[in-house]
């Protein structure tokens, strides 16, 4: 297949091959200054882009490829491309919803286990020569809310149901019939409702600071809160008030709103876990990406349907 790739992700550099062995030729540009640089030099040549959603693609970056027809997103996110753009200039735009699910939901139950049974502390405290023992939550039997019900929200539904015994309720943008869990017609009466909060929401404009005070004081001083989602979703500073003053017990995340500026008054606080956007990468999920990428774009430039057409506003 004969077109060329401008990849930005910079995570996937193992897996490059499966682009490659059908003959697609990539143009890596993992950081600003590349990115920049690449458009700049290769404008006439690029036909795809290869992104994540907090790298996203934008308007003026659109405008300066002019032979560009299709953007492939890693992962179910897409909030920083710009699809009213994307959709004056006629460009088709996919993405790879529910591929790295089950490494999102394994990650989102180990810091579920951390935050909640105090593993990192714990491990601290050893390290520093202390035998400290204190009592911590068990997860059998609890409730727990997932904030956004799509593949990875599902997929974390069903390690707490079935691992722990937890009772499952959820609050999407409507409810789903397809499913035996509970829905909650608001986040805060999804809070108000769980011991934990898990938020598995897209990012973007519709779901910013959708974890605010309201929810986090409706989650309450016994709860904890859990984000895999994105940083936007949740009002950091009003989260860093529930953790310092304990209005909830703790949290766990792994995304931020200034990636990788993780504010320092976070680091500080020993009842929150952090960890460096990292819930979708294992050698699994990023296979399974690429492998995505790779059927999507042999279907747009074959003529076909894509699989995973992001619709358009």
């Amino acid at each position: 297949m004969s077109a060329t790739v401008l990849v930005l992700v910079e995570t996937i550099n193992d897996y490059l091959p499966i682009l490659q062995d059908p003959g697609y030729e990539l143009i890596l540009a993992p950081t600003p200054d590349s990115r920049a640089e690449a458009i700049k030099a290769h404008a006439q040549r690029i036909d795809a882009v290869l992104t994540r959603g907090p790298l996203g693609l934008t308007a003026e970056e659109m405008n300066a490829l002019p032979n560009l027809k299709i953007i492939c997103v890693i992962g179910a996110g897409y909030e920083n491309v710009d699809l009213h753009a994307a959709k004056a200039h006629g460009l088709t735009v996919t993405n790879g919803a529910g591929v790295n699910a089950s490494s999102v939901a394994d990650h989102t139950m180990a810091l579920l286990l951390a935050a909640v049974r105090g593993i990192t502390t714990a491990d601290a405290s050893v390290r520093r020569g202390e035998w400290a023992k204190t009592m911590r939550p068990c997860l059998a039997g609890k409730r727990l809310g997932i904030l956004g019900l799509g593949a990875v929200g599902m997929a974390i539904a069903r390690r707490a149901a079935l691992g722990f015994d937890m009772s499952i309720s959820y609050h999407n943008r409507r409810p789903r019939s397809d499913v035996p869990y509970d829905y909650r017609a608001s986040p805060q009466a999804l809070a108000a409702d769980c011991d934990f909060l898990i938020a598995a929401t897209p990012g973007g404009a519709d779901t910013r600071a959708i974890v605010d005070a309201q929810v986090l004081n409706a989650l309450g001083p016994q709860g904890f809160f859990i984000n895999i989602a994105r940083g936007s979703v949740v009002d950091t500073p009003a989260l860093l008030s529930a953790l310092r003053e304990n209005t909830i017990a703790g949290a766990a995340l792994d995304v931020f709103d200034d990636e990788p500026n993780v504010p320092d008054a976070l680091k500080e606080l020993e009842n929150v876990v952090l960890t460096p956007h990292v819930a979708g990468l294992s050698p699994e999920a990023m296979e399974g990406v690429v492998r995505m990428v790779e059927r999507n774009l042999t279907a747009f430039f074959s003529g076909r349907p894509v699989l995973t057409p992001v619709p358009m506003p």
